[in-house]
């Protein structure tokens, strides 16, 4: 599916977009991620990259709500200059929620694709 044919975010969608862009340019990080629960809650994170421990920003944002407790995601956003989401995340993800729709936006913010 090609930039022109997706749909346009709704708010809260956008909202995560919005703050995965923000934990990418905190950090300087290749990727930044947000997730929401079933509850509306958010969290965010970008890359980790260290010698013992390797994480991709949408894996440590799943991380972050597993670890507070969430059981279900209703949504997930990756800002990343890749072409697509990466398996690992993305299988994180669905992990939790099989329907939960994973967007990727470039580092503009301007959505690109939709797992």
């Amino acid at each position: 599916m090609s930039a022109a044919d997706l749909p346009e975010l709704d708010p809260e969608d956008a909202k995560l977009v919005t703050l995965a862009r923000s934990a990418r340019g905190r950090t300087g990080a290749a990727e930044g991620a947000a997730v929401r629960d079933t509850d509306g809650r958010t969290y965010l994170a970008a890359t980790v990259s260290l010698p013992s421990l390797q994480l991709t920003a949408l894996q440590a944002a799943v991380a972050a709500a597993v670890s507070s407790g969430v059981t279900g995601l209703e949504a997930a956003a990756v800002v990343s200059a890749a072409d697509a989401v990466e398996d690992a995340g993305l299988t994180a993800v669905h992990d939790l929620t099989p329907s939960a729709p994973v967007y990727l936006a470039g580092p503009d913010g301007a959505l690109r694709t939709t797992a």
